[in-house]
């Protein structure tokens, strides 16, 4: 398997360095080229949280969650719901973890792994469930793998996520280059 995706790497390098198949060149430039907003700030009384998004893993989701920054919707919100060791979640407008946006996505299930600092979809029973309502995971979780639509990482504030409590605001979510 690692041969294969070895050679899979040298044929898109081949391509790249030709310059004969412009979507791959394109789709090896680094994010913070190629798309407007590709981090997010969670600023909380205990420091910001900064993650980054994975538009090539859930590009409805991504869309769906900076449209909804661009609306201020998650400013003031609440963690609602904090398991030490396991999640911190918010996006409910009513605190109680059966708000949203009032648009339910369909999955993107990927291969991303959830580690500590891993931003993720929260959704009921469907897979389909999905809202407005995210989770950043405070540690491993492996049993999530692949139920669950992950569209980023913490990359600034890990240690912010150990300060976080049910009931802390995210004052403001915004999204920055």
């Amino acid at each position: 398997m690692k041969k294969l995706k070895n050679y899979a790497a040298l044929i898109s390098l081949i391509f790249i360095c030709l310059g004969c198949n412009k979507e791959v060149k394109n789709q090896t430039e680094p994010i913070e080229k190629t798309q407007e907003g590709t981090k997010a700030r969670i600023k909380t009384v205990h420091g910001d949280i900064v993650f980054k998004f994975y538009p090539e893993k859930a590009p409805n989701t991504v869309k769906r969650i900076q449209t909804l920054m661009k609306e201020s919707f998650y400013d003031g919100l609440t963690f609602h719901r904090v398991v030490p060791g396991f999640v911190a979640q918010g996006g409910d407008p009513t605190g109680t973890g059966r708000g949203g946006s009032g648009k339910k996505l369909q999955a993107e299930f990927n291969d991303l792994k959830h580690v500590k600092g891993t931003v993720a979809m929260a959704r009921a029973q469907s897979p389909d469930s999905a809202d407005s309502q995210f989770y950043i995971c405070l540690a491993p979780t492996p049993h999530l793998d692949g139920n669950y639509t992950i569209f980023g990482q913490v990359i600034e504030g890990l240690e912010i996520l150990d300060k976080i409590t049910v009931g802390d605001k995210m004052i403001s979510v915004t999204l920055e280059k």
